[in-house]
């Protein structure tokens, strides 16, 4: 539409369901509502119920549709089809002049294809990134492959991803580097911290109690590590956590497969506080607080790095090469002996934990949402 100009709002419907997500999207949401040529329509799927609403709640997003699919041991393409059918009806109710996803849900490659079937262009936030293991991460690589083939613009976070997305045959023209819209949302919830404290004073008590150790923040929830890898990391952490100086603060996964194995082998042991998922500001506050990361998740990552936290990463891929290439993340696997040896080495070394912390992020610079704005502006035929 770039060769005319539009004079009337678009409208946008953004679709997402996880906290992740909502994390990464609340800034372009704030960018699309604070900005006249757009009219923004939130969709949610509710796939993951209560950690969404805490990120709901802190960015003052009140969705115009709620689909509240998620359903206790729900299968895969039980999720799927729900999904699809359900935001297919938002769309047909809402009449979006365009759609954006972000990442790698069930809940965006759902919203896409329903999209797709009404012709309705797909816009993707955090496009490109890639693996090149269709297992590692599940079902998720697969699900960005998906979308990719279907999206209208490819916001990819780095050259890197953009890379990917042109070796894919994807039009080079349809592909920006835009970073990454998780260091938008992490600065704007750093500020809010700073104005208002209380939004991340629940981990006082935990900041007392270890006061003087060194602490190392633990996030794990990825479906294949369940099983023998929770095993493993599950003995890593009590290992590390034999060290006097050491203290680790597990936000624990609602999913009984992660709860399960955490509860049985680490509750009580002095040095891990196994605690209820966080919101947002406060994991903000676990990142601020700790020494180290160790995650399965890919958006830790992006965050950690940001406030020079390094990162190791258990598992045996990550379809973010740039942290490792940059040296602010290492993968670790699930292997317990590994996951000791490489915790230790950054605990006992302070050269080598310094390499890490010091490394620069290559996942952006706060501007991302604005970014995208305009692109978006562009591609629908506002004046500059």
């Amino acid at each position: 539409m770039t060769a005319q100009t539009r004079m009337t709002p678009a409208r946008i419907l953004v679709v997402f369901g996880t906290r992740p997500e909502a994390i990464k999207l609340f800034p372009v949401i704030h960018a699309l509502k604070a900005d006249p040529r757009f009219e923004c329509v939130v969709c949610v799927s509710a796939q993951h119920r209560q950690m969404l609403d805490q990120v709901l709640e802190i960015a003052g997003i009140v969705p115009d549709h709620d689909l509240d699919v998620m359903q206790p041991d729900q299968t895969l393409d039980a999720l799927t089809a729900n999904l699809l059918t359900g935001l297919g009806k938002v769309m047909d109710a809402a009449r979006p002049d365009r759609v954006i996803v972000q990442g790698d849900t069930a809940t965006a490659m759902a919203g896409a294809l329903a999209a797709y079937y009404r012709k309705l262009p797909v816009d993707h936030v955090e496009a490109g990134l890639r693996s090149g293991n269709i297992y590692h991460p599940w079902p998720e690589e697969v699900n960005r492959k998906i979308i990719g083939g279907m999206a209208s613009l490819h916001f990819a976070p780095t050259e890197t991803s953009r890379n990917a997305l042109v070796n894919e045959n994807v039009d080079p023209s349809r592909v920006h580097v835009t970073g990454n819209t998780v260091i938008d949302a992490l600065e704007w919830v750093t500020a809010e911290i700073a104005r208002e404290p209380a939004l991340a004073a629940g981990l006082a008590d935990l900041e007392t109690r270890f006061a003087g150790k060194r602490i190392i923040g633990v996030t794990s929830h990825r479906r294949e590590n369940f099983g023998e890898g929770m095993e493993q990391i599950a003995q890593a952490i009590r290992r590390i956590a034999e060290r006097s100086d050491t203290a680790v603060i597990f936000p624990v996964h609602l999913n009984p497969n992660v709860r399960k194995v955490m509860n049985e082998r680490l509750s009580g042991l002095d040095n891990v506080a196994l605690i209820e998922p966080l919101d947002y500001p406060h994991f903000a506050r676990l990142l601020a607080i700790s020494e180290i990361m160790l995650t399965d998740s890919g958006g830790v990552q992006e965050e950690a790095p940001a406030l020079g936290k390094p990162v190791l990463v258990m598992r045996e891929t990550t379809e973010r090469p740039e942290g490792v290439a940059a040296g602010t993340a290492k993968l670790v696997g699930t292997s317990a002996e590994t996951i000791v040896t490489e915790i230790s080495t950054l605990l006992d070394d302070r050269g080598a934990y310094e390499t890490m912390a010091r490394a620069h992020n290559p996942f952006g610079d706060g501007q991302t949402s604005r970014r995208i704005v305009e692109l978006l502006a562009h591609e629908i035929g506002f004046e500059a």
